[in-house]
């Protein structure tokens, strides 16, 4: 049986593969519907705010920097949207200017001594010009008070909408203040907000940004306490964030959740899991993970073509190994060809030491000596196979072949 099961396995790896390009996008619905069950409107936020993800990914760990980067520039983009407004709302957005503590303190004079709701553009305005943690303080307690009010006084029961929630949870992760970000993840509030995963990215990308591990755990903590729907996007910062931070327990433990929830993980995120997998010498979970990318895509990137290369050379499959990089060189289209060539090299410079040193100190030796002898047996059956070689082989043989 095991002999079939890993037959089964080259036949799956070996498929003709071809480039993939991935493009996806999510959608947040935000249906919930504000004061007097209309839609909250503001002067330069007024509109759907989704964390979306969309391009092509070549399965890098670059080209997810470069992903998430072309979210934070649509997050800008959306941002400074202008849209067309009648000459009441513009007035009132005049008589909004001024700093955080000066829109507070007229919204508190509506609130508490006319008892009546403030302008929309007024909570908006508020949003916009907290810059520091007393800032949001203040955003905070006025949130508490309106909603109290309209209760109370207007009988509208119903929360703000999810649009709102995630332009208060990126003020917060904008000035530091996670502590408030993470209050406005909880389904039931005190605040009126009414959460989703686009606010619960803004709380991961603020982790990524400052490799804070401990904060991404408490988000999706928080994410899964409060049913927010998981969705690729998130999969691309958690991994981000556990490939940055070298936490392969953990993007072990959330990648089973990705794929349990049934999320459907693009390219970006399998490059990243796999080529972690291959770094760490765990070909066991590399092959789980590949048989995951096979169901959901048919073609290979090339990260984790040769993620599957290289776990073949764990296995002292160097013929398989090569077969994976033929392919490859059959699939790739021209200006990613070259790619091969550098991996090829990275592979006998660098992920050949780097593995080694991830394994228990009585492997290491017995696993240095079998790549020492099966990475050149993989290069140089490469050439059989039409695929030209030029590498660099004297690392194989010189002092950085000894492991300690």
């Amino acid at each position: 049986m095991g002999v079939i099961s890993k037959s089964c396995r080259v036949i799956r790896v070996l498929k003709n593969p071809s480039p993939c390009f991935f493009n996806s996008a999510e959608v947040v619905n935000s249906s919930q519907t504000g004061e007097n069950g209309s839609e909250l409107s503001s002067p330069a936020l007024c509109r759907r705010f989704h964390f979306t993800s969309s391009g092509i990914f070549h399965g890098n760990h670059l080209q997810v920097e470069s992903n998430i980067q072309k979210n934070i520039m649509q997050i800008t983009k959306h941002s400074m949207l202008t849209y067309a407004y009648s000459t009441e709302a513009s007035a009132v957005d005049n008589d909004s200017a001024g700093t955080a503590k000066e829109v507070y303190d007229k919204m508190l004079i509506c609130v508490s001594e006319k008892r009546t709701a403030p302008p929309n553009a007024w909570l908006w305005s508020l949003v916009e010009r907290c810059s520091n943690n007393e800032d949001i303080k203040l955003l905070f307690d006025i949130l508490q008070r309106i909603r109290l009010l309209r209760l109370s006084n207007l009988r509208i029961h119903n929360n703000f909408n999810s649009a709102l929630c995630r332009e208060v949870t990126k003020a917060c992760a904008r000035v530091g203040a996670v502590d408030f970000g993470k209050k406005a993840l909880w389904k039931h509030n005190l605040y009126g907000l009414t959460p989703d995963i686009g606010s619960a990215h803004h709380l991961l990308l603020h982790a990524k940004q400052h490799r804070d591990v401990k904060l991404m755990v408490e988000v999706m903590k928080l994410v899964k306490k409060n049913e927010l729907p998981l969705q690729p996007g998130t999969a691309d910062l958690v991994f981000s964030i556990c490939y940055d931070t070298d936490r392969w327990d953990l993007i072990s433990k959330y990648g089973k959740r990705f794929v349990t929830s049934g999320v459907s993980l693009r390219q970006a995120s399998f490059d990243l899991w796999m080529e972690f997998a291959a770094r760490k010498g765990d070909s066991v979970s590399l092959w789980k993970i590949e048989k995951w990318r096979s169901e959901a895509m048919k073609q290979h990137s090339l990260a984790t073509g040769f993620s599957c290369a290289k776990g073949f050379l764990l296995e002292s499959k160097p013929e398989n190994a090569a077969a994976i990089i033929h392919i490859l060189n059959q699939t790739l289209s021209d200006p990613k060809r070259p790619g091969i060539m550098v991996e090829l090299q990275k592979l006998v410079s660098e992920w050949r030491l780097e593995v080694v040193k991830h394994q228990k100190e009585e492997s290491r030796k017995a696993l240095a000596a079998a790549l020492q002898n099966d990475i050149p047996a993989m290069i140089n059956a490469l050439p059989s196979l039409g695929v030209d070689v030029n590498v660099n082989m004297e690392n194989l043989t010189g002092k950085e072949a000894v492991f300690s």
